[in-house]
């Protein structure tokens, strides 16, 4: 029994030790010593920038939920370091010029770094040997500059550093170093004395910890880039630009120019740049991608380009979906209308002319009245399919002008239609029902207050084109082609009550006439009519014999 006693009372001796000769990182420090040694306390923590977050993470990061990375935003207060190496119980080793410790209560003379958005220039190719020969030198090994990192919404870091490799590696602490230096020597302290350099106000402590680490990293630090992904990159990026480390911004933009962005990684870039100022040299192939140099005149060209190629194209299904495609780019609400010009209005018109002047030469064939000077006719196709081509582009370009508010204009251009007028009555049904068609998505747009346009511009339209619509309006309901048959029946009696009461008249009684003998193959007007009727005869004799009175 003695001697199991005696052992017991020796190990516990060697034990206490052991633990006397570790040195502690806390950032609050415990209330007694004896609690590491409670068998029966959590796990240790690794202090893992890649772990998922915890407690201690900074709140309201910068990081994305999507990109799966946590924050550190203080030292674990049970993570424990042996001196100028981490302790066997921790399996996540720093490098081996680094040294994590509890900050400690600083002397007075301390450099604060204000963390600035800066221009930066790379130096020349022979300044990048920027990791000291570790085996040369036996100071290398000295932790000589503690680095106090301060967050921005609370915790802290600190970090015991080799001056040389922090000095060869950022010119921006290589001054301050010197700068506290000069400042110890002059005082009458000692050469040797602790560098004390405090960094107020981080944005994210773990991704300036990470730029640090790069520092002690091989020269070639791309695959730690590659484990850590684009969108923290950006992050250690901006981190090394401010502390002008040169070697961590020509590495990350060499990274993030070899692979592909997401459009959150994109506008976090362009975001970036806004704030850092690279020279050229630095970030040539970066601007490249993310800008193009070219002017106005040629993006507003391939708009034109664009939109020319697909009222040319005889593909139905490729001309289907490219349509859908290039509306979406240019319509105002895209996603990618930004600071973009608008599209040249004259370039719209002068394709719907075009357009225009092909469905004519449509109609004229279709009538047997061809001109020697038009071109030959398109072989393969039939002349129904041909005629519905040029609508469908003629009603793409119409949904473009109407997103940007310059369809007026189309409104007198297809009230002018005289030759379509007068070969329509000669033309098949068939064939001529798809004029009103053009016709339709003009009044819906009108009726729906989607189009604004003069007097004269409405009354010129429904003069010229009411009548081919009361004929055509048969079709209409058997091929509709995605139209709204209802809603063109509202829009278009809406769109007869903004006319002066006059002109009301004479288009009303047009539609009750061939109502009464085509009911079936007649747009119902019947609620605007009563409308018009209470308008011009109920209250107008009211008004009237109150006047006389």
């Amino acid at each position: 029994m003695e001697d199991i006693s005696r052992r017991k009372l020796t190990s516990r001796s060697r034990s206490r030790s052991r633990r006397r000769s570790w040195c502690c990182s806390f950032t609050v420090p415990p209330a007694s010593p004896d609690s590491l040694s409670n068998p029966h306390s959590k796990p240790l923590h690794k202090l893992d920038p890649f772990s998922k977050p915890t407690s201690n993470s900074v709140p309201n990061s910068p990081l994305s939920a999507k990109s799966g990375l946590s924050l550190v935003g203080r030292i674990d207060p049970r993570r424990i370091l042996s001196p100028g190496r981490v302790s066997p119980i921790d399996s996540s080793p720093l490098p081996d010029s680094i040294q994590e410790r509890a900050p400690a209560p600083s002397p007075p003379a301390v450099v604060v770094v204000e963390m600035r958005s800066q221009s930066f220039r790379a130096p020349p190719t022979e300044k990048l040997q920027l990791k000291p020969d570790t085996a040369s030198s036996s100071e290398s090994n000295l932790f000589d500059v503690r680095l106090n990192l301060r967050g921005k919404r609370g915790g802290g870091l600190a970090l015991e550093l080799n001056s040389e490799v922090l000095s060869s590696n950022s010119e921006l602490f290589a001054g301050l170093i010197t700068q506290y230096r000069k400042g110890a020597v002059g005082g009458g302290s000692s050469g040797s004395k602790m560098c004390r350099i405090e960094v107020p106000d981080v944005e994210n402590l773990s991704v300036f910890r990470e730029a640090i680490e790069l520092m002690f990293e091989d020269d070639d630090i791309t695959k730690r880039l590659f484990r850590i992904g684009v969108y923290r990159v950006i992050d250690v990026l901006e981190v090394s630009a401010g502390i002008m480390f040169t070697k961590g911004v020509l590495s990350c933009l060499k990274y993030l120019e070899a692979v592909p962005w997401t459009e959150e990684e994109e506008e976090k870039l362009r975001s970036l740049f806004t704030r850092f100022k690279f020279d050229d040299a630095t970030t040539r192939d970066i601007l490249a991608r993310l800008y193009l140099n070219d002017s106005v005149d040629s993006q507003q060209n391939l708009s034109r380009q664009l939109v020319s190629s697909i009222t040319t194209c005889t593909d139905v299904n490729a001309r289907n979906e490219l349509k859908l495609l290039v509306k979406g780019l240019l319509c105002r609400s895209s996603v990618y209308e930004k600071d973009h010009h608008d599209l040249n209005k004259e370039d719209i018109y002068g394709v719907c002319r075009s357009c225009l002047s092909a469905l004519v030469s449509l109609f004229e064939e279709a009538t047997g009245n061809i001109s020697h000077e038009k071109p030959v006719k398109e072989t393969g196709k039939s002349m129904i399919e041909r005629v519905s081509r040029q609508v469908d582009n003629i009603n793409w370009l119409l949904e473009i002008l109407l997103d940007r508010q310059m369809a007026e204009e189309f409104v007198d251009i297809w009230a002018e239609q005289g030759e379509l007028l007068k070969m329509h009555g000669h033309t098949s049904p068939m064939v001529r029902y798809e004029l009103s068609r053009v016709s339709a998505i003009l009044f819906i747009a009108m009726g729906t207050r989607k189009l604004q346009c003069r007097s004269e511009s409405r009354s010129g339209i429904l003069q010229a084109w009411f009548g081919p619509m009361l004929l055509d309006f048969g079709w209409l309901q058997r091929c509709r082609k995605g139209l709204d048959i209802k809603g063109l029946e509202e829009a278009l009696g809406q769109t007869l009550l903004t006319l002066p009461l006059k002109q009301q008249y004479m288009l009303f009684m047009e539609w009750f006439r061939y109502f009464s003998k085509h009911s079936t193959d007649c747009p119902n007007l019947s609620k605007a009519f009563q409308i018009w009727w209470r308008r011009s005869f109920l209250r107008g004799s009211e008004s009237y014999s109150i006047e006389s009175r």
